[in-house]
């Protein structure tokens, strides 16, 4: 059992290091065509930070692990939104602008609303079940659902690109170091091979974990996968609070939310169509039950403040939502 443990930890250092070599690597590489920081920070290193959960979950669906794939993200929003908030919350309170509450947070309560209607098929279209392998599914994900989700997806991009051309601040942010481009051009050859070699351990352990302890793949989807997926998530919002850039704390996990259904879920999907187990429409709730409360929470006391207390709460819900998936498996 510990050879499996051990290779899931390393897999996942794999990935988070692999996105990190393809993020520096392709930044500069942009950088050199003078493409601004603003144009760079939301396509290659937003993409960057995301391919985790987009690997872990593509390589899980075409090895025929649909559960774990669904789980991925949907436990992945999850522990973004109660554990990473709740805890960035606890080391600082969280203030966000005017257009958070008034348009991403309702956008990402949306996006599961739209994964909810486009996977339930036998729910709400009385299409029959079907069964593949040992498992019977109540719909799937197909290529025109996950269109749907890409175009959403667009639709999320151009939102931000006009939200930001409008700031006074287009080029500020982190600086990017610069590469001469053959060693740009092998860092992102580089991530992308540890992002594949590091999904395919985590993805090949978890479930042999799963198989020893019994463990369901939708369990292991919704809580190690999820976590480990969503670190670069955690280190980057714990450290904006630390640093009192409470915006970007709570920006980057609702972004990431929106990105893993839209973006995540529709590449997936196109690639490879994953069929859906019904019974995470629990989860899907908790999700959208989570959005919802972090609004109501925007709106108590001080206005578009995530309070100390109001952050405490979130991550006392998280550690009883997964006491309750651990308890049902």
């Amino acid at each position: 059992m510990f050879f499996p443990v051990l290779l899931l930890l390393v897999g996942f250092g794999i990935l988070i290091k692999g996105a990190d070599f393809l993020v520096n690597g392709a930044s500069s590489a942009a950088k050199k065509y003078g493409i601004s920081n603003l144009a760079i920070g939301l396509t290659v290193v937003a993409f960057g930070t995301s391919m985790p959960e987009l690997i872990v979950s593509l390589l899980s669906a075409l090895d025929g692990k649909n559960d774990a794939s669904f789980g991925n993200v949907i436990g992945s929003n999850n522990f973004n939104l109660l554990f990473i908030l709740g805890i960035a919350g606890l080391i600082y309170p969280l203030v966000v602008q005017r257009n958070t509450v008034k348009y991403e947070i309702p956008l990402s309560l949306l996006a599961a609303g739209i994964l909810f209607v486009l996977v339930n098929d036998t729910l709400l279209w009385g299409t029959p079940p079907f069964t593949e392998g040992s498992a019977t599914y109540q719909g799937i994900l197909s290529r025109f659902d996950s269109i749907v989700l890409l175009l959403f997806f667009g639709l999320f991009i151009l939102y931000i690109y006009r939200t930001m051309r409008n700031s006074s601040d287009l080029d500020e942010g982190e600086p990017i170091k610069l590469y001469s481009t053959p060693i740009s051009i092998g860092m992102v050859i580089i991530g992308l091979a540890m992002l594949i070699g590091g999904g395919e351990l985590v993805v090949d352990n978890a479930i042999e974990i799963a198989r020893r302890y019994g463990l369901s793949e939708k369990l292991i989807g919704l809580t190690i996968l999820a976590a480990g997926t969503s670190l670069p998530e955690l280190a980057t919002s714990c450290v904006a609070a630390y640093r009192k850039n409470t915006d970007i704390a709570i920006g980057n996990v609702v972004g990431s939310n929106i990105f893993n259904i839209f973006f995540i879920l529709g590449i997936t999907g196109v690639i490879h169509p994953v069929p859906y187990n019904a019974a995470m429409n629990f989860d899907l709730q908790v999700l959208a039950a989570s959005t919802i409360l972090l609004q109501i929470f925007m709106f108590t006391l001080n206005s578009r403040k995530l309070d100390r207390w109001e952050a405490f709460l979130m991550l006392i819900a998280y550690f009883a939502y997964t006491a309750y998936l651990i308890s049902t498996d």
